[in-house]
Order: C-alpha cells, then structure tokens, then sequence
C-alpha cells in the first residue's frame, strides 16, 4: 500500500490543501509512531500507523474547510466519515476505520444526538490500539496554515476535547497516560 499514491488518486499535488494535508499527516504520524513505542507490549503495527496516519484525513477535500483550501459541501466534523467512503472503495477496510474514528476523541451515538451532528447515527470511537494511537496524535495538530508548525500542548489539547463532554476528556486523559506521558 503506497498511501502517498492513494493521496495524489484524489488531490492536486501542487495544491495548498495537499501540502497542508501532507505536513499535518506527517507530524500525526511521526507522534503516533513515538507514542506506539510506549506501548510497545500490545504489539502495535507500525507500519499500518504510518500508513493510515498518513491516510487519515484523506476525506478533507469533500468538506468546507476554506482556511484549507477545502470547498465542499459538508461540514468539517463530516470528514471522517467521507474518508471512510473513500479508503473502504480503495480496499482497505482497516484504513478506512481509522478515517472514520480519528475526529474528536472519537464520536459515539450519544455525541451525535446531544450535538446533533450531521454524521450517520452510528459508533465512531477508536477500538483498536492504532485507531487510539492515531486519533491520540492527531489531537495535537492542526492543519490551519497558521497554526499547523506548532504541537499544541496538552492543557491545550484538553481544553478543546473537554468541549464536547466529560467522555471526550476521559478518553484523551486515559490516552494520555498509556501513550504520552
């Protein structure tokens, strides 16, 4: 699987959006690969966390995002779910879970009701020890041209996760302890 190749099937390689894209992707991966080494007892596949870090926002060009360079009809929050779509009609079944359950600290049913989200009324949290990895990471960057250099810190982290309830706060803590500390 070349996850730079499966990228350029659906983004201009020239484009701003791609190169924002690329450089969030790439320090979500390189903070993943790290904090699977700290867990290195439950055996994560590294090679798959590069792959669907790299991957896991592939569904950001069907949303509007203009900050980005994304002007798509959805919703932002609708991105992971979209990647979904996109990896599960590439073949890979197991990318496209981590596309789906990356956004937030992952989206239960419950989430969708009480924010009303415009998502399919279904599970999206993390299950496996990648999927965690990775949605774990992910929360550290951003893609805004502006903001994408800097890692946020995790008083920083938290206090956007702590925005959408208690059980997105617990999540990232418990995270937190297995993979950052």
């Amino acid at each position: 699987m070349d996850p730079m190749a499966i990228l350029a099937k659906y983004y201009y390689t020239t484009s701003n959006t791609y190169q924002y894209l690329i450089m969030h992707s790439r320090a979500v991966a390189d903070k993943a690969l790290k904090a699977a080494e700290k867990v290195a007892d439950l055996k994560p596949d590294m090679a798959f966390i590069e792959e669907a870090s790299l991957l896991h926002d592939i569904g950001i060009f069907k949303v509007n995002a203009l900050k980005i360079g994304c002007i798509g009809p959805m919703d932002y929050v609708a991105h992971g779910y979209l990647g979904r779509e996109i990896m599960d009609a590439e073949g890979y079944p197991q990318h496209a879970l981590v596309c789906e359950r990356h956004v937030g600290a992952g989206i239960a049913v419950a989430d969708i009701e009480a924010y009303n989200l415009p998502l399919p009324k279904r599970e999206m949290l993390p299950v496996s020890i990648e999927e965690q990895i990775i949605c774990y990471a992910d929360k550290f960057f951003s893609k805004f041209p502006t903001k994408m250099k800097e890692e946020k810190t995790v008083d920083q982290v938290r206090a956007m996760v702590s925005k959408y309830g208690d059980a997105q706060l617990t999540r990232f803590d418990h995270w937190h302890d297995m993979f950052g500390g």
